[in-house]
């Protein structure tokens, strides 16, 4: 039913990409950074940026999306070393599932303690507009609910247990600090949090769909992000996820609205500016606290 799981995600073959990658790193990464669709331009504010491709980089998907560049940066940010990911992998694009997560136990490998992820994604909850950021405190994963898990398989303790408990995936503490720094910069106004859903795509959902999601208590959907979620606690990362709400679900049938892709593009270009200042205020702000530890 599913792609084939067995090639490209052991341990070993992890570890000989983090190696790779850590010859080249001019520092070794202490925080990730993933930029979901239209949000590329974070990895540009990273200073002495080391570019590579992820077609250059060995066993490394490849990224097929219009709007994901396809390309890792090395670099730091407000004195933080980062790896960063413009562009992620999705289940649509064909991957086996432990294959779109590879990158996250890359990291992991490199010594990343720490992720940010950011993603597209479409808003159910009635409260939300098109254009807000909404902090993920929880998700529903409905590929899990069908199997489809990134730690379906054999599990190697190198990486995590067996049943890694998912009841505090996303980092209270950093929620909080998103809001206080959200705040301080003037962008309460367009700070939401929520319950993030994920399904396969790339078909957007259907009103009796999105009519479902709503009930079960999901504020926004999207394609991405939960299954490096779930394989970022797995093995000992602190996560903290942003969706920025680029369309706004189409609930009732006498909607002419439509989703589409351009439009997620083109809030991400929007809003763009606003989410680069609040990852990277984030960031010092972290750097701080830890400096304080």
């Amino acid at each position: 039913m599913f792609p084939d799981t067995s090639t490209g995600c052991s341990y070993e073959e992890c570890k000989a990409t983090a190696d790779w990658l850590l010859a080249q790193a001019p520092v070794r990464p202490l925080l990730g950074i993933v930029c979901g669709s239209g949000l590329g331009r974070l990895a540009e504010m990273l200073k002495d940026p080391l570019v590579i491709k992820y077609s250059d980089i060995p066993s490394f998907p490849q990224s097929t999306v219009h709007g994901h560049a396809g390309r890792l940066v090395l670099g730091t940010l407000k004195g933080t070393p980062c790896v960063c990911m413009q562009g992620r992998f999705h289940l649509y694009e064909g991957y086996p599932i432990q294959k779109t997560t590879m990158p996250i136990r890359v990291f992991k490998l490199m010594g990343v303690e720490t992720v940010i992820l950011t993603n597209a994604a479409g808003g159910l909850n009635p409260d939300f507009t098109v254009g807000d950021i909404m902090v993920i405190k929880d998700h529903i994963n409905i590929p899990g609910f069908a199997g489809n898990n990134p730690l379906v398989g054999a599990n190697d303790e190198r990486f995590g247990q067996r049943f890694p408990c998912m009841s505090e995936a996303y980092d209270r503490g950093l929620q909080q600090m998103v809001h206080a720094v959200a705040a301080e910069l003037g962008y309460s106004s367009f700070m939401q949090e929520g319950v993030y859903s994920v399904l396969g795509g790339p078909s957007f959902e259907t009103i009796a769909e999105c009519r479902m999601l709503r009930s079960l208590g999901a504020d926004a959907v999207g394609m991405s992000t939960v299954h490096e979620v779930i394989v970022a606690r797995h093995c000992g990362m602190r996560v903290v996820a942003l969706s920025l709400i680029t369309n706004q679900a189409v609930m009732d049938y006498d909607s002419e609205k439509k989703a589409n892709h351009q439009e997620v593009l083109q809030t991400g270009e929007l809003r763009a500016q606003q989410m680069e200042k609040l990852v990277s205020t984030l960031v010092s702000r972290m750097q701080l606290q830890n400096n304080q530890h």
